[in-house]
């Protein structure tokens, strides 16, 4: 869902200029697999088919960076693209940087320079390799620049672009604009309490182990008899409720 804005800021451009030279392809490495995690993204917010589809799907981190590595190189061989726009800290990120490097086309990062100084989270190792070798760096916000700064990285290849999720954000809201809020699943639960909370929980350190993913949901099943929750499940996470028997109480909402 990243892309979006940027698409939609590629074809402006290229209205705008003329540029019909400006093009671009999209190229969905199939990391989020879930129809949820992937295709509902490019229906709402209009992001055009991808031109190639990798299928990564699930697997190690090895494996599936591998595994993206050795498609992508052979996209880039045939496309010879001028610069590769990677974005965020997944494992597509690496992968896809580190195969245009090699082949010496220019890498753009989107949200570079974030950081948690946490070195057990699989996205920091992904964030700080590829800033080690990207060559152009898009920072949506302030504390990124300072990151970048502090490790050596270019000035004047720092740019401060603003949050793509925020400009999703905005779309958004647009929409809501212009249809009814009774069409969506959550207008029951809305309606009838006024503040709710929206919960989020796939991180494999909280949800792998089933004492951690117990003591999460303990408290969860306790903080909703207060606040109900509007739990949008992962797929990963509902496997592992289901596994370990874990039970959410009637105030955590599922979808």
């Amino acid at each position: 869902m990243k892309i979006a804005p940027i698409i939609g800021s590629l074809r402006a451009k290229r209205m705008e200029h003329g540029a019909k030279h400006l093009t671009w392809k999209i190229v969905h490495t199939g990391q989020h697999y879930d129809y949820e995690m992937s295709q509902a993204f490019f229906d709402d917010l209009e992001i055009p088919a991808p031109n190639f589809f990798l299928n990564a799907g699930s697997a190690s981190h090895a494996v599936q960076t591998a595994k993206i590595m050795v498609e992508f190189e052979k996209i880039c061989l045939a496309e010879k693209p001028d610069i590769v726009i990677v974005v965020g800290d997944v494992n597509s990120t690496l992968a896809c940087s580190i195969v245009a490097k090699k082949l010496m086309i220019k890498v753009g990062h989107v949200e570079a320079g974030l950081r948690s100084f946490d070195y057990t989270m699989p996205e920091e190792i992904n964030r700080i390799v590829t800033d080690s070798i990207a060559d152009f760096y898009f920072v949506t916000e302030k504390s990124a620049i300072k990151n970048l700064l502090k490790e050596g990285k270019p000035e004047d290849k720092i740019h401060f672009v603003g949050n793509v999720m925020i400009d999703n954000l905005f779309y958004q809201l647009k929409c809501l604009d212009n249809e009814s809020q009774s069409n969506f699943s959550t207008y029951k639960l809305k309606k009838e309490s006024k503040d709710y909370i929206f919960l989020t929980l796939h991180r494999p350190s909280n949800v792998d182990e089933k004492k951690t993913l117990l003591e999460i949901i303990e408290a969860l099943n306790e903080i909703s008899i207060e606040t109900p929750i509007i739990f949008p499940v992962h797929p990963r996470t509902r496997k592992m409720l289901g596994a370990f028997g874990i039970k959410l109480n009637e105030h955590i909402k599922l979808f």
